[in-house]
């Protein structure tokens, strides 16, 4: 834990710089239903892959620009010609196979809504109830090998265990915020609405 300038306690990651701290405070760990931002996340955090996650929240608004908000019913028609010219897009990570996965996601996406009714649906059914605060924080957990077995069985590509634990963190399914963090409880408290109480 560090306790900044402010008097707000935050996890040790989430203080430097701004825009890290601003995403710790605000975004991760709070639940997230609507299933465009889902969508949005899953595929960010494959962009993620081997990288830094600062690389990717300092290109969101670009990506989001460039994959047309991820609406998974538009990014799915994108074609060869839609790659070429994402990877001439330098306000993106231009990685011929994320893009490829991308594309390939917004159409699994689809068969899921088909399926599911939502993609919140889906995601959320693979949360667990509320436990304590963790004392360290893993990497991957059974929860997400399962859930990455279970997409990459329909389909989905860049979506191994540690990338899926790290978007389960982000978008509040699992509540990884430390003990003495403010945004714990806050997260805690949204996340009771979508998951039953031990």
């Amino acid at each position: 834990m560090v306790v900044g300038e402010d008097s707000i306690a935050r996890c040790w990651w989430g203080t430097e710089p701004e825009i890290y701290r601003d995403y710790h405070d605000l975004e991760w760990g709070r639940p997230t239903t609507e299933d465009h931002r889902l969508f949005e996340k899953v595929c960010l955090e494959g962009f993620q892959a081997g990288l830094s996650w600062l690389t990717v929240l300092r290109k969101r608004q670009s990506f989001r620009e460039a994959f047309s908000g991820f609406d998974p019913e538009t990014v799915a028609e994108f074609g060869d010609a839609e790659v070429t010219v994402l990877l001439g897009n330098a306000g993106i990570i231009r990685h011929e196979g994320k893009i490829r996965s991308t594309i390939n996601n917004a159409r699994r996406a689809i068969e899921l809504v088909q399926e599911k009714g939502s993609l919140q649906a889906y995601f959320w059914s693979w949360a667990e109830p509320p436990t304590s605060p963790p004392t360290e924080i893993p990497a991957t957990t059974e929860q997400s090998t399962a859930l990455s077995k279970d997409l990459k069985k329909r389909g989905w590509s860049f979506v191994g265990p540690t990338t899926i634990y790290a978007f389960m963190q982000s978008e509040g399914i699992v509540n990884d915020h430390l003990e003495g963090c403010d945004a714990r409880e806050p997260c805690s408290q949204a996340r009771r609405s979508l998951v039953s109480p031990e």
